[in-house]
């Protein structure tokens, strides 16, 4: 069974309402964003992140807007300095995704837990969000609600709540 159809059928196990949309490959968040709008959603960016000696790993969420800088992040998540991964990194053994499609739900797959979810406190306060399930050609849409509540709490998964400007407020 492939990535996305464990996450698909994770989902329906766990009583969660969403809609699942396939579409071109995208790779460009502009794309993501119109998707998210026409699906009343948020579309989140997704940052696989380590430290230099890459014993903590991370995948921050943010919304589109968001004014995202390591160094913030780092001291809020009280980590030593977190950077952008490299390709080498175990993303595939850890979360069975590429680069482009890494997201949240690939947690369900990081049984020892050595991936830490950092989130945009402002995810929490919207309606639905909208993510690839490990593959760009499609997306997934769920309420807020059941994604901070029952999925992250059936693949435990703590998120450590950060906050984040927006551009224009930076």
């Amino acid at each position: 069974m492939s990535a996305r159809d464990e996450i698909l059928a994770a989902l329906t196990d766990l009583g969660i309402a969403f809609g699942h949309y396939t579409h071109e490959r995208i790779s460009r968040m502009e794309d993501c964003v119109a998707i998210g709008n026409a699906l009343n959603a948020v579309y989140c960016k997704n940052y696989f992140l380590t430290t230099k000696s890459r014993r903590v790993y991370a995948i921050c969420i943010v919304r589109p807007a968001a004014h995202f800088r390591t160094s913030d992040i780092s001291r809020q998540a009280g980590t030593p300095r977190l950077s952008f991964a490299e390709e080498d990194d175990p993303m595939w053994t850890l979360l069975r995704t590429r680069p482009g499609a890494v997201n949240p739900l690939c947690l369900m797959f990081d049984t020892e837990s050595r991936i830490r979810l950092l989130a945009d406190e402002a995810l929490t306060r919207a309606d639905r969000l909208a993510f690839h399930p490990c593959d760009n050609s499609e997306t997934v849409v769920l309420s807020a609600s059941d994604f901070f509540g029952k999925f992250l709490s059936s693949v435990r998964h703590e998120p450590a709540l950060v906050r984040i400007h927006d551009f224009e407020k930076a």
